[in-house]
């Protein structure tokens, strides 16, 4: 019986994409993430839910150093991805996002052609030896945000001209253009319709399957459906983080049973 439960364990260990501990953010005298400890699995969606304000937005942009354009921003601790500390001063943060792919709470192409919104990181990047494997690289990630054949005989039509669904997907697609590990995702449905939101959150099942993916959403129902972990935070400390299921029906902490039963938020 302990053998086995020592072997969950080290697989439990085994699947653990990024380590944190110890982390805390600070803007100016603000202390907005407060001695953070979590592990987040690889191949899983890990939903991070709690108020407006209270730090879960703050602690993702952590995870690919989007905390660092903040001059008034500093953070202390240490987050590990496959065991390499990302802010070593060895970390270049360029190359950090290429393997930590964010998606942001509005759709936000850029004014270029749908082909040239998901061709732009691999460019950056240098994924491509020439223009083949670059049409085969824009196919793979279209097909991945689940939006190639809407946009496959269109590619070189303004990303902008999509419905807000659509663009959203492509954003997805080109998070997932350069082959990243973890996939970031802050509140990427927020300001989608039901249908598209629904579209998005099939999406989101799919990609967990190649990558381990980090979504921050105001709502549980959303966090419910699409995630297999949630963290609870709350004035800019992780109370309680666990197996969604257990979260929801069975939280130890009474803050978590108090936000999830409406009583604050």
């Amino acid at each position: 019986m302990n053998d086995m439960r020592l072997g969950d364990r080290a697989k439990q260990m085994d699947d653990t994409k990024i380590r944190a501990r110890g982390v805390n953010v600070f803007y100016g005298d603000n202390h907005a993430i407060k001695d953070v400890d979590v592990d987040i699995a690889d191949r899983m969606v890990t939903a991070f839910i709690g108020p407006s304000g209270c730090g879960k937005s703050t602690f993702l942009r952590c995870l690919n150093r989007m905390n660092d354009t903040i001059s008034a921003c500093k953070i202390t601790g240490e987050i590990k991805i496959d065991d390499q500390n990302i802010y070593d001063s060895r970390v270049d943060p360029v190359q950090l996002r290429a393997k930590v792919g964010m998606v942001f709470q509005k759709p936000n192409p850029f004014p270029k052609s749908i082909y040239d919104n998901v061709a732009y990181g691999p460019r950056i990047h240098g994924l491509a030896k020439n223009r083949k494997e670059m049409d085969e690289i824009v196919e793979r990630a279209l097909r991945r945000g689940a939006i190639w054949n809407e946009v496959k005989d269109r590619l070189h039509a303004p990303a902008t001209g999509l419905s807000g669904g659509q663009q959203q997907r492509i954003c997805i697609a080109r998070a997932v253009a350069t082959e990243p590990e973890v996939l970031l995702m802050d509140e990427p449905c927020s300001a989608l319709d039901p249908i598209a939101t629904a579209q998005v959150e099939e999406l989101i099942d799919e990609l967990r399957q190649n990558f381990s993916v980090v979504i921050v959403t105001h709502s549980m129902q959303q966090a419910a459906r699409v995630s297999q972990r949630t963290a609870f935070f709350h004035l800019g400390d992780l109370v309680e983080y666990g197996e969604t299921g257990t979260i929801f029906t069975n939280p130890e902490d009474s803050r978590t049973e108090s936000y999830i039963s409406g009583r604050i938020g």
